[in-house]
């Protein structure tokens, strides 16, 4: 006997998976200074920080360059950690959610090892021509700490 379920959950598992593979793409992007990838991976989305929204690669990739200090040795020298990450796919299958909570760490000379910021990263997804992507991202904060070493511009404000 076969379960009616099984391809709509193999579809689903899959989503997940994509999904996932984006969200940890772009803190890796994010960690290791590769704003240009984030903005691709973003191209398609409304990027929100904390209100401050831009949208499309270029205007995305000039916001990261703004607004995140990039230290000698070409990143900002941070850690984010994702976790509980609950992610929701449509029925239909072609639209998904995820909220996912964050804790960046930093060090540099001078400065300790230590949590900056904790929040949440709020998401939408599409799947087009059969990969999903990115078509919102916001990021939230829940407790800020010392953030003199990450942020700058108008964003440390």
């Amino acid at each position: 006997m076969s379960d009616t379920n099984t391809p709509s959950i193999i579809a689903r598992l899959d989503a997940e998976s994509a999904i996932h593979r984006l969200l940890a793409s772009y803190v890796h992007f994010l960690d290791e200074g590769k704003f240009a990838e984030i903005a691709a991976l973003l191209q398609h989305a409304k990027f929100d920080i904390l209100g401050k929204i831009a949208s499309g690669q270029t205007e995305i990739e000039a916001f990261l360059h703004a607004g995140v200090q990039v230290h000698a040795d070409g990143t900002p020298r941070t850690w984010h950690t994702l976790a509980n990450i609950l992610i929701d796919v449509d029925p239909a299958g072609d639209k998904a959610t995820s909220a996912s909570y964050y804790t960046v760490h930093q060090q540099l000379d001078g400065f300790p090892l230590q949590p900056i910021v904790t929040g949440k990263y709020l998401d939408q997804f599409e799947r087009h021509d059969g990969e999903w992507r990115f078509v919102h991202r916001a990021l939230t904060a829940h407790s800020i700490g010392d953030l003199q070493h990450h942020v700058k511009g108008d964003n440390a404000a």
